[in-house]
């Protein structure tokens, strides 16, 4: 077989514009008209246009869509073989749409989608809009074709030959001269290829004549698709050359009745269709502006053809009218005292958001008409933001809808899609509406944080106008083009980081905080909510349920087998296997070790009932059921309670020690507090000082504000050297290097500057720093503390790693209100304006109240120790450096 002219080299791929098809396969060596309306799509057309250098490098990609409705097809959307075809004219229409001749080149694979940025060639500036880029590299044919006279694949081609040859002839829309073309072709594959492009075959056939690899294959498919053709085409010619006959003339008449007797009765449903949706529409108080729009969709269908594209179209826009809660709201059941019981029954704690919805609630029975509040839960994972909201609409008697915005990156999915678009539907917002059939329905929307944005557009500036009172009672979604009134719905919002969330939409929500649980908390948790749920989800609760009776037909009280959680186990699990600020793994260890106990208590009965009784055709269902009663009479009586030995054994080696109380004051190192999305962490920093001639140095994958808070804290300690006793300049003759362990870890943010400041004083001085305290807190050029934020978070650290002395700011004195009163009473916090008393607070003194200035061992005496040659008068002569620092 002949080599393809065409094909590239072995392993060398190229960058092209893509033009995803819908339906339509080219292959090699056919020509074939398009159609482009896509704007991704003119911008690939006119970005291969304007950056070649010739007509033959004017290349573009062409691979069919797997789904023909996907409006922006990505890679998993778009078949990886393709063609690579030349663009060898172009036209622009009226209708802003191109019609473009392609030729197809050769086969491709597509290797990677590739971004703008990854080109090498500028896009021109008439492209506004960014096209799809490929990489493509070569498709390789395998030629194991057996072309020996009188072998099974020389026939099969003969065969292929005459059947194409009978299928031009009962085509209407070939000419014969397309088999001269053909017969002077002797590369087989480019004649397959030619063949293939004229037969007219569904797209998935064609796309896997273009896929396949083998030619042996490709040729087999392709004869079996051509001879499913040629039949077809015979038969359609022996019924019409039947109803030429003159006997068969009332045969054709009858057919003709019958069709139109079909047409009649498919436009007579239509018409009923119609009547029906105009009925509904009648009933629904729609707005004036509704109502105008609705009657020209009506005037518009009728007359239009009903088997025509737009009238599906407008049917689909005026079913969505008809199925819209268009100013129906349903009843508020507002009882207060009902409303505070169910959501402490569904939730422990969270008071300030009980009280916020209580208080909410309270004014909706009292006005007649009040708006609804965007509420923002913001909180870790696992505290009950997405539950909450359930309980709120089950106080309120409203319907509840989630909306799920996590990697929601178009805004046409919250206001939808214009009518234009093949396949548009509205936007989530008017969605759920249709579904709950509500206009004043609860709606989560959960994880607003983690929206995006790309090309397409902005969804959380579509977000503005939904969740701003003062706006969404006008509120457009692109699809239905009219105002719809949102503001009677009760937004709820969650949130992990108040960061991703733009300032404009942050500012029309109202936040309230759910910060993480104690540990008692969530032994409190567990024991109410979490253990149960788990005994009923895994066949362990009571059977107090089982209606028992004696042979004399008698009731008697059943006990039930029993699984009992001990308060030291619960304890265990929240200490060595899960460190959360909310509790989704603590539910799923108690659910292990639920699973577990179902195992040990099944062993321990030695049930002979067969595991596949229920499964069984053959068994009654007397039959099963005596089983499961042979089963519950089994483990009656029977209980396990669970230990912290059998934790032990159900969850395997602890994940999390819980660290020892340090019992010894250390140089350098300092006990800080951060703040992150699944609670407080208590974060060692260190600090060594080794000789050197001046420089800084920070590790521990710092952010750049604690890099600068570092920065600040190293030049507050100079400024201050005379009351610390430190030459003037010590830093010329020091090397400090500034570490904060689990360096994997990024960290950042301003609330560690005191305690930086506190190592490097406590470096410089040689002072040790008290193992028994931890610190928060911002620092300033002038040594001032200012505020920072998640104190409870941070004392609920502390005091979960036993370190029960918190300095922090005096700023943030107030907020020592919302740490839980038990963990306050255990704790000691000193407030603090300057790090003057920090240092006081933190370095161990020894109980003296005595200046710094008139500590001993300061850095001088460091340097005199490190190096005898290094005078405090600054001359110094050069000498290596110990390993190790001074700590």
């Amino acid at each position: 077989m002949e080599k393809d002219k065409n094909q590239e080299p072995n392993g060398e791929t190229l960058t092209v514009p893509l033009l995803p098809l819908r339906d339509i396969v080219l292959f090699p060596e056919s020509v074939m008209p398009l159609f482009v309306g896509r704007a991704r799509s003119m911008a690939a057309l006119e970005t291969s246009l304007k950056t070649a250098r010739s007509t033959q490098d004017r290349l573009v990609a062409l691979s069919v869509q797997k789904e023909a409705t996907t409006e922006e097809p990505g890679p998993e959307d778009i078949h990886v073989v393709c063609t690579l075809g030349i663009i060898k004219t172009v036209m622009h229409l009226q209708n802003k749409m191109m019609k473009v001749l392609v030729l197809g080149k050769r086969r491709g694979r597509i290797k990677r989608f590739v971004g703008v940025k990854e080109w090498d060639k500028p896009l021109p500036p008439e492209v506004s809009t960014e096209p799809w880029l490929v990489e493509i590299e070569p498709f390789e044919s395998v030629d194991d074709l057996n072309l020996e006279p009188k072998s099974d694949d020389e026939k099969k081609l003969k065969a292929v030959a005459s059947l194409f040859a009978e299928y031009v002839r009962y085509s209407s829309r070939l000419q014969p001269e397309i088999l001269e073309k053909i017969e002077k072709i002797t590369d087989d594959e480019r004649r397959m290829d030619i063949m293939s492009g004229y037969v007219q075959l569904k797209s998935k056939d064609k796309q896997a004549l273009l896929s396949e690899p083998s030619l042996k294959k490709r040729l087999e498919l392709f004869l079996k698709l051509l001879k499913t053709e040629v039949d077809i085409l015979r038969m359609q010619k022996k019924v019409k050359g039947r109803f030429r006959q003159p006997n068969d003339l009332r045969a054709a008449s009858n057919h003709h009745r019958m069709r139109q007797s079909a047409q009649d009765e498919m436009q007579e449903e239509l018409r009923n269709e119609l009547m029906e949706l105009e009925t509904r529409l009648n009933e629904k108080p729609l707005t004036e502006e509704a109502k105008e729009r609705v009657k020209a969709e009506l005037r518009k269908l009728r007359t239009m053809s009903p088997m025509s594209a737009e009238a599906s179209v407008v049917r689909g826009y005026l079913d969505w009218m008809s199925n819209l809660p268009w100013q129906a709201y349903s009843e508020d059941r507002i009882n207060i005292n009902e409303a505070e019981n169910i959501l402490n029954a569904d939730h422990y704690g969270l008071e300030k958001v009980k009280d916020r919805i209580l208080e909410h609630l309270a004014v909706q029975k009292l006005a007649e008409k009040l708006k609804g509040p965007i509420l923002c839960l913001v909180g870790p994972p696992g505290v009950g933001k997405t539950s909450l909201a359930k309980s709120i609409a089950r106080a309120t008697g409203r319907d509840f809808v989630r909306l799920s915005l996590g990697g929601v990156r178009d805004e046409a999915e919250i206001r939808g899609h214009r009518r234009t678009y093949i396949g548009a539907m509205p936007g989530k917002i008017i969605s759920s509406l249709k579904r709950c059939k509500t206009s004043n329905p609860v709606i989560l929307l959960d994880e607003i944080d983690k929206m995006s944005h790309d090309f397409r557009g902005d969804p959380s500036s579509a977000m503005l106008e939904v969740l701003d009172p003062e706006q969404n009672d006008t509120f457009v979604d692109h699809y239905l083009d009219l105002d719809y009134d949102l503001s009677q719905i009760l937004f709820i919002c969650t949130a992990n980081n108040l960061s991703g969330i733009p300032a404009p939409l942050l500012d029309r929500m109202e936040m309230i905080r759910i910060s993480g649980y104690t540990d008692l908390e969530k032994m409190a948790i567990a024991k109410t909510y979490l253990i149960p749920k788990q005994l009923e989800n895994n066949g362990l609760a009571e059977f107090e349920s089982v209606d028992k009776r004696d042979k004399k037909g008698r009731r008697v009280q059943s006990t039930g087998a029993k699984v009992t959680f001990e308060d030291d186990s619960i304890r265990k699990v929240i200490e060595n296997y899960t460190r959360e600020a909310g509790v989704r793994n603590l539910e799923r260890a108690l659910g292990t070790c639920s699973r577990k106990a179902a195992i040990s208590l099944l062993k321990r009965i030695n049930e002979d009932i067969p595991a596949d009784v229920a499964e069984k055709e053959n068994e009654s269902k007397e039959d099963v059921m005596a089983a499961k009663q042979k089963l519950r009479d089994q483990l009656e009586g029977r209980g396990l309670r669970i230990t912290p030995k059998r934790v032990r054994e159900f969850l395997g080696v602890e994940k999390y020690k819980h660290r020892e109380q340090e019992k010894e004051n250390k140089v350098g190192v300092t006990h800080g507090l951060a703040w992150t999305s699944v609670g407080g962490e208590v974060l060692i920093t260190e600090v060594a000082v080794v000789p050197g001639k001046g420089k800084l140095t920070v590790t521990g994958k710092l952010g750049e504000v604690m890099q600068e808070s570092a920065q600040a804290a190293m030049t507050y300690v100079r400024s201050r050297s005379p009351a610390l006793g430190l030459a003037k300049d010590f830093y010329n003759r020091l090397d400090i290097h500034i570490h904060v362990p689990a360096g994997a870890t990024p960290k950042d943010g301003p609330s560690a500057g005191i305690t930086l400041a506190t190592s490097l004083v406590s470096a410089l001085t040689r002072v040790p720093v008290r193992h028994d305290v931890a610190m928060t807190g911002e620092i300033t050029l002038r040594g001032q503390v200012m505020a920072i934020g998640g104190l409870k978070e941070k004392a609920l650290a502390a005091h979960r790693q036993g370190i029960l002395t918190v300095v922090i700011p005096a700023e943030n004195e107030k907020d020592l209100e919302e740490v839980p009163l038990n963990i306050r009473n255990e704790m000691t916090f000193i407030p603090v304006e300057n790090v003057d008393q920090v240092i006081k607070h933190a370095l161990a003194l020894e109980g003296s109240e005595v200046l710094l200035e008139d500590l001993s061992g300061s850095v001088v005496d460091i340097i005199d120790e490190i190096s005898p040659e290094i005078k405090k008068d600054g001359n110094a002569t050069e000498q290596e450096a110990p390993a190790g620092g001074v700590h």
